[in-house]
């Protein structure tokens, strides 16, 4: 149990260290160390303050140091994958010309963002706005919106606003052979971009030959295009080193699942591919099936622009319409 409890606290510092994670997520004040582990913010002391003021069935407040988290606790933060990725849905309509609170805002000018952007959700697309209950029971962020999208999902007709089609698991197995970058090894870590969304895996510490079995969460629009994956290493007082990049293209995962519907009603078959080619990153080609009612895809990727290292990669498809 202690050791389940080292491995958390581990998680969750490697988390509050990425470059958005450094800054207060409601009014970039440097160096937070509280969080709202059911919203996925690292958050300042002073911003902190607010958020327990808005009740723990909207914003449950945690030390990043002090306090003990559970696994699910530390699952759900590393599951919405810190400030920027919750920033892109909590703050996604901000109205032209308003000012977000600096770190030197007074304490009333903290509590009407705050209570704006998380109470009464008035930045975020409306279609996309979760209804808060006083339950005890803490749900993930991505389930939230996951739950939220199915509600809205006939709803098309919200001009300018991004309809989502599905959401996409993508689980980051293991890197091998990675590219050092230090002396002799790299601390590597997984960066998946996808339209305004960036989710990325935790950092493994020198070692060439991480294994993350790590499971990142995507929104996939209607117009989607292909994942940008890149694997950076993690440098304390300078840039971070790339380590290689290629594109995912999702097109055959996504075109089989749709042909096939309610996957839940067929045994386990292959139903698509994508294939390898001197145009992509791909190893060999990637395989397309339905397991017990799921539609995945395993893959492996060998890094581009760089001189060596590869990844193995898992991708589930969760449709929106069953």
């Amino acid at each position: 149990m202690i050791g389940r409890s080292l491995t958390g606290k581990r998680r969750l510092k490697d988390l509050l260290v990425q470059k958005d994670n450094r800054f207060c997520a409601d009014c970039s004040a440097p160096d937070p160390k509280w969080a709202s582990a059911n919203i996925g913010v690292f958050v300042c002391l002073k911003c902190c303050g607010v958020h327990r003021s808005l009740g723990t069935h909207i914003s449950k407040i945690l030390s990043v140091t002090l306090d003990e988290w559970s696994n699910d606790e530390i699952d759900a933060m590393m599951e919405v994958g810190g400030n920027a990725s919750a920033n892109s849905i909590y703050e996604a309509f901000i109205p032209e010309g308003y000012t977000k609170p600096g770190p030197d805002a007074s304490h009333e000018e903290r509590a009407k963002f705050i209570r704006s952007k998380y109470e009464r959700q008035e930045f975020l697309k409306h279609s996309l706005r979760i209804l808060s209950t006083k339950s005890k029971r803490q749900t993930s962020f991505s389930k939230k919106i996951m739950d939220s999208f199915r509600k809205s999902s006939g709803s098309k007709n919200m001009e300018g606003m991004v309809e989502f089609i599905g959401m996409l698991k993508v689980k980051v197995v293991k890197g091998t052979n990675l590219a050092i970058r230090d002396m002799r090894t790299s601390d590597p870590y997984v960066v998946l971009k996808l339209g305004q969304q960036t989710v990325q895996t935790t950092v493994i510490r020198s070692n060439l030959n991480p294994v993350w079995n790590e499971e990142l969460m995507l929104s996939v629009p209607q117009q989607f295009g292909p994942i940008s994956l890149e694997v950076f290493d993690h440098d304390l007082f300078s840039a971070d080193d790339i380590m290689g990049e290629a594109q995912i293209d999702l097109q055959p995962l996504i075109n089989s699942a749709m042909a096939f519907g309610d996957t839940g009603m067929f045994d386990d078959m292959r139903i698509g591919k994508w294939l390898r080619s001197n145009d992509n990153a791909l190893i060999e080609d990637s395989i397309v099936n339905i397991i017990d009612g799921k539609v995945k895809q395993e893959m492996f990727i060998k890094l581009q622009n760089v001189e060596c290292g590869e990844l193995n990669l898992e991708l589930e498809w969760m449709s929106l319409d069953h």
